[in-house]
């Protein structure tokens, strides 16, 4: 599906190519943050080397069919695309097949996502709206909201109500 914005796309950032893809059956209703709990990428340059590398991972370690998250966001702000709009994901079991999984790029437990990385989710989230591929009635959630994990972080789990308002 079309992108627009600022997004770094699969090509650019040099993903491989998915085993398999699966398609939404409409727009996303929910929305999942997530943090990849590595150390923080700052510039487009880092955050290409861990992109390849969580791919690797999810691939070959998970067995996933692709990168789990549909978009992650690194420290400068920069949106790449992973699985991307109307594809479901693997970033929160059993609640893929309606929603979009983010996920910042750094450890959000003790450090503060940037207001850039901020900003960036917020205005992905519009632009999805205006698409018509997230309902504009979606709701929000970070992935400890659905089991047992940490994640998206203390930090960033406090600055969710930002990326709504």
């Amino acid at each position: 599906m079309a992108q627009t914005g600022n997004i770094v796309s699969r090509q650019q950032w040099g993903a491989a190519a998915p085993k398999k893809k699966e398609t939404l059956k409409g727009s996303a209703q929910r929305v999942f943050i997530h943090h990849t709990a590595l150390p923080a990428c700052k510039d487009q340059k880092e955050c290409i080397k861990r992109l390849v590398s969580i791919q690797r991972n999810h691939m070959t370690e998970r067995n996933f069919d692709d990168i789990g998250y549909n978009f992650l966001v690194g420290g400068d702000g920069a949106v790449y695309e992973g699985r991307g709009w109307g594809a479901v994901g693997a970033h929160t079991l059993g609640n893929n097949h309606d929603s979009v999984g983010i996920a910042f790029m750094g450890n959000f437990k003790e450090d503060t996502p940037s207001s850039e990385a901020i900003l960036s989710v917020k205005r992905l989230l519009e632009s999805g709206v205006c698409q018509g591929l997230l309902d504009p009635k979606f709701t929000l959630f970070g992935h400890r909201d659905m089991g047992q994990t940490e994640c998206p972080g203390a930090k960033l789990y406090a600055a969710l109500p930002q990326l709504r308002g």
